[in-house]
């Protein structure tokens, strides 16, 4: 990987897997001396030097525009503007994009106000059609935009959080026949289903989709059915929000993300699926 640079663009799951890569990286050249930046742009990128490698994050949680019109925020799920995306096409010899995390949010978490699809304008929609119209708008771009000669493309899979009762919503439905547990907090072992007794997240089934219908060629990141698994993974109340917000959506480190970039390696060096 001399000289190359790999770029994480997505949402705070896609944090959660530039931090471990990073760390797992130092850990195994611990006295290579390194640089950390952020630009204004919002990219970090650290970089070793000995080595002329950069790994880079662009926080771009859903991939689609948030524009401001009328002093609303509208989520454009038609766009993808050219000052966001030049980020993404010049000097990145590797992409690994992610999104869904934000999608799902209400009320003042939201990130927009409005949502726009083609001329018509919404209050809301049905998420997981949203998501899938962006979806789609993102891999129209990647189609248009990027040489797979020069650029690899990675799709980081849905990563399921554990907020609600072990089999429920959040984890795609359908029970699985296990315990049920309420949340992420205090589980110390993971789930002991196996991962195909318990349907994966719908948004997982979009990814496919949009993924099968492209021209160019995007490695899918098989993350789901196994952190699907880590109930016991995530800060629960030792994250930031503490007791009154238990994090179970993004992951510990050193934790599960270690095991996605030891995944992610596997896909790098293997000839077979490029």
């Amino acid at each position: 990987m001399r000289g190359r640079r790999i770029m994480f663009v997505g949402d705070s799951l896609s944090l959660n897997q530039w931090q471990s890569l990073t760390c797992m990286l130092h850990k195994a050249v611990p006295h290579s001396r390194y640089a950390i930046q952020r630009t204004k742009a919002g990219v970090s990128t650290f970089k070793f030097k000995a080595y002329n490698v950069s790994i880079l994050f662009s926080r771009n949680a859903l991939l689609v525009d948030v524009v401001s019109e009328r002093n609303k925020r509208v989520l454009d799920l038609n766009s993808i503007s050219s000052s966001t995306s030049t980020t993404w096409k010049f000097g990145i010899d590797i992409l690994i994009f992610n999104t869904w995390h934000w999608w799902l949010h209400t009320g003042r978490q939201q990130p927009w106000d409005m949502i726009r699809d083609g001329k018509r304008i919404y209050k809301d929609m049905n998420r997981l059609v949203a998501f899938e119209k962006g979806l789609e708008t993102w891999a129209k771009w990647i189609d248009s935009n990027i040489n797979p000669n020069k650029t690899r493309v990675i799709f980081q899979g849905i990563s399921p959080d554990h907020a609600t009762d072990y089999g429920a919503s959040s984890l795609g439905g359908g029970g699985g026949g296990g315990r049920k547990v309420k949340g992420c907090e205090g589980q110390q072992r993971p789930t002991a289903n196996p991962a195909g007794r318990v349907g994966q997240p719908p948004a997982a089934g979009v990814v496919k989709r949009v993924l099968r219908s492209m021209s160019k060629r995007v490695y899918l990141l098989q993350i789901t059915n196994l952190s699907m698994l880590r109930k016991d993974g995530h800060p629960s109340i030792y994250g930031f929000g503490g007791r009154r917000a238990s994090d179970c959506s993004h992951w510990c480190l050193p934790g599960v993300p270690d095991t996605w970039n030891q995944l992610l390696y596997a896909t790098l060096v293997s000839p077979i699926n490029y």
